[in-house]
C-alpha cells in the first residue's frame, strides 16, 4: 500500500468515527420551539398584554461526544487535504456541542457567533458588512413599484395540495418514495427539509413562489446534497449538515432560487430583515421588540412570530442574545455567487458541479479537487437541472462578470434611451 493510500485509509476511518460521534447532535432540532408557544404568545398579544415566551430546553450534555470529537481532531493530519477536512469538521461539531450545552443561556450566543458569524461581519471580496448588504436589499425592495408587483397572480395553495404536487415532482426526479413530503402541524417555519423527508406547515397558504422555492432550495439543494452525500463510500460525513457548511449550503440554495427565477424581491427582503433583527437582538432588543419590528416591516403576525423565533431560538429572549444562523443566507449567497463567477473565469466550472456531491463548504470543494479527480470522492449522482445545462450557466455568469463593471450611479435615463 502506498503512503497516500495508507493516509486516505486512515482518514476514512477517522471520518467514520466522527460520523458515529456526532450522531444525535441535531442543532436545529434541539433549539426548535413547540407550535403551542406561538399560539400562547399571539393570544396574549391580541389581549394587549404580550409576554415574553418561556421555553424549556432539554440539555442532554455532550461532554462524552466532545471528548471523542477532540480525539479525532488531534489524530487527523492537518497537512493532508482530507485530514484538514476532518479537522475542520470536528472543530465545527465541537463548537456545536458547546453551544448546545449552553442552550437557553447567554453563552449560547458566543458559540453561535463562532459558528455562523455576526451581522457586522464583512461580505467576501468587499469592505461592506452583512448589515450594509441587508439595508441595501431592504431599501431596494421598498422602492419598487408595488402596484406593478401586486398585479402578479399569487393564489393560495393549501398545504395538502402542495404536498401532492411536490411528491409527484420529487418521485419523477429522485425515483419513487426516495423522498417523502409530509404535512406537519407542529412546524413553525413554512417548510423543513432532510435527506428523505420534506415537511410543510399545516393550515398554511403557499404561493407560486413558495412552491418554486421549496423545490429549488429545499429539495434540489438540501435534500439532493444529503442524498449524494449518502452515496459517498469513503467520507460518510459528506451526508451530514456540519455547522461549518451552513453558509455554503444556504448560499447555494438561495443561489439556486436566483438561477431558476424562483427568488422574488420579497424573499430577499425577508432574509435581509432577519439580519437586522439579529443585530437588534444582540444590541439589547427583546423578543417583543423584534416581533414589532417584523410587524412594522409588513409581515403578518404568524410570519413575524416565525421570524422572531428564528432569531431567539436557543437564546434568552430578554435581549442581548441571539441565534445568528440566519446571517449566513445573504453572506452565503454573495459568497457562492462570487465563487461561481470565479470558477467561470478560471475554467473551473467542474468545481461548481462537485459542490453538489455532498454537504461541503466552498473551501472543501477547492481543497479536495484532487480527491474528486482520483475517485476517492464520487461525483454527484443527482444534479439540479440548472447546473446540468453548462452553456446556460456559463452565459449567465459571463454576463454577470461584465455587467458588474458598469456603474449605475454614473448612468442617467437619457443615456439608456440614446443607447437603444
Amino acid at each position: 500500500m502506498s503512503a497516500e493510500s495508507s493516509t486516505l485509509a486512515r482518514c476514512t476511518e477517522l471520518d467514520r468515527r466522527l460520523v458515529a460521534a456526532v450522531k444525535g447532535i441535531r442543532v436545529l432540532g434541539m433549539v426548535s420551539w413547540p407550535a403551542r408557544v406561538q399560539s400562547a404568545f399571539l393570544a396574549q398579544w391580541h389581549k394587549g398584554n404580550p409576554r415574553l415566551p418561556s421555553i424549556d430546553y432539554a440539555r442532554p450534555g455532550f461532554a462524552q461526544a466532545r471528548a471523542e470529537i477532540e480525539a479525532i481532531h488531534a489524530a487527523a493530519d492537518a497537512t493532508h487535504p482530507v485530514g484538514d477536512y476532518i479537522r475542520r469538521s470536528a472543530d465545527s461539531w465541537r463548537t456545536a456541542t458547546l453551544m448546545l450545552d449552553a442552550v437557553g443561556d447567554a453563552e449560547f450566543t458566543r458559540h453561535s457567533i463562532d459558528l455562523y458569524g455576526r451581522p457586522g461581519s464583512r461580505v467576501p471580496g468587499s469592505e461592506l458588512s452583512n448589515i450594509d448588504a441587508a439595508r441595501h436589499f431592504i431599501s431596494l425592495a421598498d422602492e419598487l413599484d408595488h402596484e406593478v408587483l401586486a398585479r402578479e397572480a399569487d393564489y393560495c395553495i393549501p398545504a395538502d395540495v402542495l404536498r401532492e404536487e411536490l411528491q409527484g415532482q420529487l418521485d419523477s426526479f429522485f425515483g419513487r418514495e426516495v423522498v417523502r413530503v409530509e404535512v406537519d402541524d407542529q412546524l413553525i417555519s413554512k417548510a423543513a427539509a432532510g435527506a428523505t423527508r420534506i415537511r410543510l406547515r399545516s393550515a398554511t397558504c403557499f404561493s407560486e413562489h413558495d412552491r418554486s422555492q421549496l423545490l429549488e432550495h429545499e429539495a434540489f439543494v438540501h435534500t439532493l446534497t444529503a442524498l449524494n452525500g449518502r452515496r459517498q463510500p469513503q467520507l460518510a460525513s459528506l451526508a451530514l449538515s456540519s455547522p461549518r457548511i451552513t453558509a455554503t449550503q444556504e448560499g447555494l440554495a438561495v443561489f439556486a432560487e436566483l438561477m431558476t427565477g424562483s427568488l422574488d424581491i420579497e424573499r430577499i427582503k425577508r432574509i435581509s430583515l432577519r439580519i437586522l433583527a439579529i443585530d437588534m437582538a444582540l444590541n439589547g432588543a427583546n423578543f417583543i421588540e423584534v416581533f414589532r419590528y417584523f410587524l412594522d416591516a409588513g409581515q403578518t403576525e404568524a410570519d413575524s412570530f416565525s421570524s422572531t423565533q428564528r432569531v431567539f431560538r436557543g437564546s434568552p429572549v430578554e435581549g442581548g442574545s441571539a441565534f445568528t444562523k440566519d446571517v449566513v443566507y445573504l453572506h452565503g449567497l454573495l459568497s457562492v455567487h462570487t465563487f461561481f463567477r470565479w470558477a467561470l473565469k478560471h475554467q473551473k466550472l467542474n468545481l461548481c458541479r462537485n459542490l453538489f456531491a455532498g454537504k461541503m463548504s466552498l473551501h472543501d470543494v477547492v481543497a479536495l479537487e484532487a480527491q474528486f479527480d482520483s475517485g476517492y470522492i464520487n461525483a454527484p449522482n443527482w444534479l439540479p437541472r440548472w447546473i446540468r445545462h453548462a452553456n446556460g450557466l456559463a452565459a449567465m455568469l459571463a454576463f454577470s462578470l461584465f455587467a458588474n463593471r458598469i456603474r449605475l450611479d454614473r448612468i442617467e435615463a437619457e443615456d439608456l434611451v440614446l443607447a437603444v
